[in-house]
């Protein structure tokens, strides 16, 4: 059995805005080669935590360790698909993700940015296209795109599943599917649970700005003790209803 390494250490992470926090003192790994999912309501600090993992963001207290224990974070081996992504309106499709790869110091030829598109069933043909004409939909699969194409060993998504139709998710989990057996590793948020159960190895709960789960998707479930996954989750976010 091949031992699990360690991508990336969260270690006592604290975090939030002016003077609130939002999360504090939170600890846990991303594993090489695996997908590891942040669940937690809207609005709970999910892609706060993103953004300070990130750097994007300065931690209260608390810091994002490489697997040799550096703090510094090399940029180059991830790729973030924010939540609200909104490409620049002036560039055409193929535009932004010729423009999104050069940031890595990679290319990739139309032709190969086109086959690609037809895998999150983005019309090829929308590539030459000023991104001002797409649909949020389309944007997104855009964003999801570029990001993959980079081929960092790690991928952040933020909601990448947000605005997609059923043909178009189901196309995205393939294409997560894929990087991890790629032999990347990917961490993404979402308050999808289905979403998650499929795709995740290892998923994370926060609420109150702790984390009140750690584990597999079966092990979410079975520690909730809910009838579906749904309430299980609550139970694990309100303790006190499973008396009720």
């Amino acid at each position: 059995m091949s031992k699990t390494k360690t991508f990336l250490s969260i270690r006592e992470l604290s975090a939030g805005y002016g003077s609130k926090t939002v999360f504090s003192d939170l600890s846990f790994d991303v594993h090489e080669n695996e997908i590891f999912g942040l669940i937690g309501l809207n609005g709970i600090g999910k892609t706060t935590m993103i953004k300070t993992i990130l750097g994007l963001r300065e931690p209260f207290s608390g810091g994002v360790f490489t697997a040799n224990g550096d703090q510094k974070i090399d940029k180059s081996r991830i790729s973030y698909l924010p939540e609200r992504f909104d490409p620049p309106w002036f560039l055409s499709g193929y535009e932004f993700v010729k423009f999104s790869l050069s940031l890595y110091g990679r290319e990739a030829p139309y032709e190969a940015v086109e086959e690609a598109a037809g895998k999150v069933s983005l019309n090829p043909e929308f590539l030459k296209k000023k991104v001002q004409t797409y649909s949020k939909g389309m944007r997104q699969k855009l964003g999801l795109l570029a990001t993959i194409m980079t081929e960092c060993p790690l991928l952040i998504l933020d909601e990448p599943m947000s605005g997609l139709d059923p043909q178009a998710r189901f196309e995205v989990k393939s294409l997560i599917t894929q990087a991890k057996a790629d032999g990347r590793s990917v961490f993404m948020s979402s308050h999808i649970l289905s979403d998650m159960a499929e795709l995740c190895d290892r998923v994370a709960v926060l609420d109150s700005g702790r984390i009140a789960f750690i584990g597999t998707p079966k092990e979410m479930d079975e520690k909730g003790g809910g009838k579906t996954l749904e309430e299980s989750f609550l139970n694990l976010i309100s303790p006190d209803l499973q008396a009720a």
